[in-house]
């Protein structure tokens, strides 16, 4: 004969773990290595304000490189017949605090320029160009020969 109990009722039903114990977890190894002596807790995230100002100054670094390197680009005699086209001044000599004169060529004319306080005016056409003035080697200075001495000793 068979039993009209279903099989399921025959197995026991865990007893529900009761409210009035706490969980209890199970207790740690005893660590005996470097690691044992670091707190247990992560590290705390970096602050908000923190990473505001290293971003803020790493974005002035990188203007403040960017108008570096122009201010130097416009003091930087290769680029300046870039920028100027045809332009060149020949040479010039200086007057005063604020007078100059000016050789300057446009194309293959040369024009003798007087620039000052007042504006600059031209002066000449001049008919035949001047010779490009090679500079004469200037004496070197004590600092610069004793830097090629000492260059010379180590090659």
């Amino acid at each position: 004969m068979q039993d009209a109990t279903p099989a399921s009722a025959a197995q026991p039903v865990p007893a529900a773990p009761a409210a009035t114990q706490p969980a209890v977890p199970p207790p740690r190894p005893v660590q005996t290595h470097a690691l044992a002596l670091q707190p247990a807790h992560a590290p705390a995230a970096p602050s908000a304000a923190g990473t505001i100002g290293g971003t803020l100054f790493a974005l002035a670094l990188v203007i403040g490189l960017i108008f570096g390197l122009a201010w130097l680009a416009r003091r930087m005699p290769g680029f300046a017949l870039a920028r100027h086209g045809g332009l060149r001044v020949v040479t010039s000599l200086a007057l005063g605090a604020r007078e100059r004169l000016l050789v300057v060529e446009v194309g293959s004319t040369q024009l003798l320029l007087s620039s000052g306080a007042s504006g600059t005016r031209l002066l000449h056409t001049l008919e035949q160009p001047l010779p490009d003035a090679v500079p004469a080697p200037a004496a070197a200075s004590p600092f610069a020969q004793v830097l090629a001495q000492h260059f010379r000793k180590k090659a």
